[in-house]
């Protein structure tokens, strides 16, 4: 268990460390938990120019902005279609659902990133929204008329994909 959680963390503080980059190439996360990443990410660009001012003419290398990086790292949850940056267990909007606010980790199967105040949305996740979003429209589209609910639930949870999916493609520059 050790060596897996080792590798974990690893994974964690590339993926963190590849939100940054994108981040500092004006690719932003998008969600309900990007302004809180957005603010974190400034904080660590505006420490990495302090470093930078300091030291003229030797610029931060990975290492200083994987250490700047790391405690955000740790918070990180992989969901399916979202990262969980479980920063705030009171914030958690699976652990409210489940009520078990003290938990220490978050119930990623209970995720509904796109209402969770630490849930962000990057552009590798946008296939996932995509994929759900024209199943869902396959699914619509057979649904007989004696189904008024069920077509009403399934076009709910249409909107809210196409929502997600057009946040992501705004907060990324790109189109769908």
């Amino acid at each position: 268990m050790a060596e897996v959680s080792a590798e974990e963390q690893i994974r964690n503080r590339d993926l963190t460390l590849a939100a940054f980059r994108d981040f500092q190439n004006g690719i932003r996360p998008a969600g309900p938990g990007a302004r809180d990443l957005i603010a974190h990410f400034e904080s660590v660009d505006d420490k990495l120019r302090e470093l930078q001012a300091s030291s003229p003419g030797v610029r931060p290398g990975d290492e200083e902005v994987i250490q700047l990086l790391a405690r955000r790292a740790k918070t990180l949850h992989l969901g399916i279609a979202n990262y969980c940056w479980f920063a705030d267990p009171s914030r958690a909007l699976c652990l409210l659902m489940a009520g078990t606010p003290k938990a220490d980790k978050p119930l990623v199967g209970m995720c509904d990133s796109a209402r969770c105040p630490q849930a962000t949305h990057h552009s590798s996740h946008r296939p996932v929204w995509a994929s759900s979003a024209e199943n869902k429209k396959v699914f619509i589209g057979k649904i007989g008329r004696g189904q008024k609910d069920e077509k009403a639930r399934l076009q709910k949870e249409l909107d809210r994909d196409l929502r997600v999916l057009a946040e992501i493609d705004a907060a990324t520059g790109t189109a769908a």
